[in-house]
């Protein structure tokens, strides 16, 4: 299945990467303000970053679906649905991530509804697991795809 749309799947993947890399920097940083306007500048970049890491990795999965004619979930509960569904097996589709990086993109998917809708009561040591699984995904997304890939397009 060599399909150019890969190279789209592989941008997204990296932008995912990029991003929650950088999170997991940010976050570092919050805890240690030299100010209100310091602490605030981190706070908003932090969840914005961990948004755009995670909205990158629905990219992906979403282009991965495309590239299988699959149809994407729909519906208040489409991003939930997507993680699930990524993470089994569909038709002749094997499972797109597994183990720690589909628990971990759950993790930073369940995040960004905190940073989307309660940035106003935004607690950093709350963020702790998301940060964690933002780490996980900068190390481990990429070779995770690489490697269904592989199995679908060897």
């Amino acid at each position: 299945m060599s399909d150019a749309r890969w190279l789209e799947i592989d941008a997204a993947v990296t932008s995912a990467v990029h991003h929650f890399s950088g999170a997991g920097t940010i976050y570092d940083r919050l805890r240690q303000p030299s100010d209100d306007d310091d602490a605030y500048m981190a706070e908003m970049a932090f969840m914005h970053a961990m948004q755009a890491g995670h909205t990158s990795l629905e990219s992906a999965l979403l282009r991965i679906l495309d590239l299988f004619e699959e149809e994407p979930p729909t519906g208040a509960q489409w991003h939930a649905d997507l993680i699930r569904r990524a993470l089994r097996p569909v038709g002749d589709r094997p499972a797109i991530v597994t183990g720690t990086v589909g628990d971990a993109a759950d993790e930073t998917r369940q995040f960004r509804d905190v940073a989307a809708r309660a940035y106003d009561n935004f607690k950093p040591e709350r963020a702790r697991e998301a940060v964690a699984s933002a780490r996980l995904l900068a190390s481990d997304l990429a070779q995770s795809i690489s490697t269904f890939r592989q199995t679908v397009d060897p």
